[in-house]
């Protein structure tokens, strides 16, 4: 009789993973590429003032929050500074260009061709934004003395060597896609959010003097991420049967099935977020070009950053809160419409019970995703102001947490487990994920 294994379900689905060849293969290639990217995190560029650049850094609250989601790159000043993050606003742009330009619609319906054509279009589209965010960052370390700003062949060089390494990232990142595990993209993401996490327990470790406050902080986190596991795997089941006709024994015979429209209550993951930060951030970054320490540059600096004072910081985490929730109906709106999801089911046949097709269906699934939405918008605006909530309740100030980080490390680590999961299952292998 074969004894069954007493190791957890966890563990031995990794250990029946790295028992089969191509699925080993696939995961040290992914490993591989993960530590290639911190190596090159650490290569910094010419020109560098450590001293002035860590004093600036301890003293902007919005370089530390962007150096977050570089995993100290940005600190270091290396070729990786920016990351993948123009490549991901240029994705975003294109996103929303897709339904109003007629081109791109037609380029989007023309199968994988089209999609290879917009995807090389993104590329183009990010070197002009790495450009523009390179300069930007330059400047400012420049005019804080972190980085030499006597030669101009030498901001043009490193200029250039952003560029270059956001490219370089982006192609790391397809290099996952199409022979690792995972969305490539989003692992490297993950992979600079995670590096950044030794420092934050560092912090936490300053807040000792506030045992019962760092307690508090520490339970918030985990049901901050138990409700991002809950609300990222939630969805609501619309019923649908299709009617099809099946010739058999030289008759024509009818014949029905059924199943479901699954509608993601949180349909549209991150974006909300990254656009909602992204319009925060940027009269800050802007202004800062200006600021002198004082005057009207000075004071947008303060009010479009990531403070906890009061007033400000209740001015900048409600706009964020509010933002959140409009931009997750307009993302998800777009995203619906582009699906089609009431045509699609009339052309297959497809009606859902006790509901008419057309209009009536229509009507009844914008109502369904609607209701849903709400609940995922206001679960992203929650998200997005948790780390304020928890400093100002926990009066914990040392740890600087990401909320939109704390959402990307999850969705990435469900996403990569589902990935698992259905490579054993094609294995006939129990997974690991009830």
């Amino acid at each position: 009789m074969q004894q069954k294994s007493s190791r957890p379900r966890l563990l031995q689905a990794m250990l029946d993973a790295f028992s089969l060849p191509d699925l080993r293969k696939r995961i040290l290639i992914t490993i591989g590429i993960l530590v290639a990217f911190r190596f090159i995190c650490h290569v910094p560029l010419p020109g560098l003032n450590p001293d002035n650049l860590k004093t600036l850094f301890e003293s902007n609250a919005l370089l530390g929050m962007l150096d977050l989601f570089s995993g100290g790159a940005m600190k270091q000043f290396s070729v990786a500074s920016m990351g993948v993050y123009p490549y991901i606003t240029a994705s975003i742009i294109m996103i929303l260009l897709v339904p109003v330009i007629p081109k791109l619609q037609a380029l989007s319906q023309e199968g994988e061709a089209g999609k290879n054509k917009i995807n090389m279009i993104t590329h183009w589209l990010t070197v002009p934004l790495a450009g523009l965010s390179g300069y930007g960052q330059l400047v400012i370390l420049q005019r804080s003395g972190a980085v030499d700003a006597s030669s101009p062949m030498l901001t043009v060089t490193i200029v250039f060597s952003l560029i270059a390494g956001t490219m370089f990232l982006v192609w790391l990142g397809e290099l996952i896609t199409e022979y690792g595990i995972g969305n490539g993209i989003s692992i490297i993401i993950f992979g600079g959010i995670v590096a950044g996490y030794p420092t934050l327990i560092q912090e936490g470790f300053l807040a000792k003097d506030n045992p019962i406050g760092l307690a508090v902080y520490i339970a918030i986190v985990l049901a901050t991420i138990i409700l991002i596991v809950i609300f990222t795997e939630a969805h609501r089941r619309v019923p649908v049967q299709y009617a099809r006709s099946v010739f058999r024994g030289g008759k024509m015979y009818r014949q029905s099935g059924s199943t479901h429209i699954p509608l993601r209550v949180n349909a549209s993951g991150m974006i909300p977020l990254i656009f909602s930060m992204s319009l925060m951030l940027f009269p800050g970054i802007v202004a800062s070009y200006f600021d002198t320490g004082s005057g009207f540059a000075h004071s947008i600096v303060q009010w479009f950053s990531p403070n906890t004072d009061l007033p400000i910081g209740i001015f900048y985490w409600a706009m964020y809160f509010l933002l959140s929730v409009a931009f997750t109906f307009f993302y998800t709106i777009i995203t619906y419409q582009q699906q089609d999801l009431p045509g699609t089911l009339q052309r297959q046949g497809g009606f859902i019970p006790g509901i008419r097709p057309g209009k009536n269906t229509e009507s009844y699934i914008n109502g369904v995703i609607n209701r849903i939405t709400w609940a995922g918008a206001l679960f992203l605006a929650f998200v997005a102001v948790m780390p304020f909530l928890a400093r100002t309740v926990t009066n914990v100030q040392q740890i600087q947490l990401s909320s939109l980080g704390l959402l990307i490390v999850v969705g990435v680590v469900l996403d990569t487990m589902k990935q698992l999961e259905a490579q054993l299952v094609m294995r006939r292998y129990e997974g690991f994920i009830k």
